[in-house]
């Protein structure tokens, strides 16, 4: 008889040992997978949030400070624009989207504002809630983000705002305001009037109090040059941590590479400790269910004494022996990963949810893993017990008949 009809026959003969260990599998797999599931959706949901915050890198003159940068005097402190370039063609990983910004002071009516040059389509790209106001833009793959659908913009336009004409600005929230400003009014800055293309949503931030036009626009106004005062980056956090910004720092000496701590500390902490969560379960899990399943085998070896001396006396080998109790572990481990994958599924989708309130979905990539992990923790625990039955002496076996 084959081996693997052998092990069939005795797992439905040993009903209850059978259910008892595949629900020890079952609930252990069931853990990691759900846990796993959870964490998965629970870092990229913190990703996503955090993206919203928009730049977590500056990139300033050498003198200026981050203080100069939130009150937009930087008093003609300036970087060449080609620096953009140097960082787009650069082989650094981890660089989303970079957001170069021309800022001066202007009068309005009697008014002072600040008047800031971008490039449009960068700078919604890096601001998810200015994207409210333009068509649906894609924001970069890194550190979780993902595309911002028609369901999550609250005033799409029919049209993109990914160029500004030279006589067009966005205004805003604060400056509209203030100057009692709407789409269509005119402007007159520096002696050229312009017209507001958007009033851009509130963001409470810098942003709310200024008017922005084409980052070429206002070069030509200040007759500055190709020079910009900062340079705005959405950095993966991941690619910060491992080194983005010492590579920043090398590639552009002659400026200085800020990164805004409490976004980029809070995103690697929560993942961390999401990480070290998952790991900690999942040790005790393999340690758990390692031993129960080798104090099962262990057993099995015990009852099977006089078959396996009986064995042993027509013929059989060690190594014949020894597969007896390896092939019953691959099942039991096949068996218990596709099982515990699913019930580690339903734990995660039906409570996920309720624990960490974001929609929780299936991960059928955990699959593979958890039918991998589940024959190993199997087969791993009953090596001993195996090689224990494979080295038995048959005579001393029938000597106790």
């Amino acid at each position: 008889m084959r081996s693997i009809n052998v092990v069939i026959k005795e797992l439905f003969e040993r009903k209850n040992q059978l259910i008892t260990a595949l629900i020890v599998i079952i609930l252990g797999i069931g853990v990691i997978v759900g846990i796993r599931t959870i964490n998965l959706f629970s870092e990229k949901a913190v990703a996503r949030e955090l993206d919203k915050l928009g730049a977590n890198v500056l990139i300033l003159p050498k003198s200026a400070t981050v203080t100069d940068y939130y009150t937009a005097d930087f008093e003609g402190q300036l970087l060449p624009e080609e620096y953009v370039d140097r960082i787009t063609t650069s082989d650094l990983n981890g660089v989303d989207n970079l957001s170069p910004k021309l800022t001066f002071p202007a009068v309005v009516n009697g008014n002072k504002v600040y008047f800031t040059g971008i490039f449009p389509k960068n700078e919604f790209q890096s601001k998810p809630l200015w994207q409210t106001v333009g068509n649906i833009f894609s924001l970069p793959a890194g550190c979780g983000s993902v595309p911002v659908s028609a369901a999550d913009s609250k005033d799409l336009r029919n049209r993109t705002i990914d160029s500004l004409g030279s006589n067009e600005i966005l205004v805003g929230s604060d400056v509209a305001s203030r100057l009692n400003l709407s789409e269509g009014s005119a402007v007159p800055i520096k002696g050229e009037e312009f017209v507001v293309t958007t009033v851009l949503p509130q963001t409470g931030t810098v942003d709310d109090g200024r008017i922005f036009a084409h980052l070429h626009t206002v070069q030509r106004l200040y007759e500055t040059g190709p020079v910009v005062n900062v340079i705005e980056m959405v950095g993966c956090c991941n690619e910060i941590s491992k080194g983005l910004v010492s590579g920043l720092n090398t590639l552009l000496p002659e400026a200085k590479v800020v990164t805004i701590g409490q976004i980029v500390s809070t995103q690697q902490n929560t993942n961390n400790m999401m990480g070290k969560f998952s790991l900690i379960s999942m040790l005790i899990v393999v340690l758990v269910g390692g031993i129960s399943i080798a104090n099962y085998m262990s057993s099995n070896v015990h009852e099977r004494r006089k078959e396996i001396g009986a064995l042993l006396a027509i013929g059989a080998t060690p190594k014949k022996i020894a597969s007896l109790f390896l092939i019953k572990p691959l099942i039991l481990g096949f068996l218990g990963g596709i099982i515990g994958y699913g019930v580690g599924t339903l734990f995660a989708v039906i409570l996920g949810p309720k624990i960490t309130e974001i929609p929780i979905l299936p991960v059928p990539s955990l699959l593979g893993y958890s039918i991998l992990l589940s024959i190993l923790i199997a087969t791993f625990s009953s090596l001993i017990p195996a090689i224990r039955a494979a080295r038995m002496d048959p005579a001393d076996i029938l000597r106790e008949l």
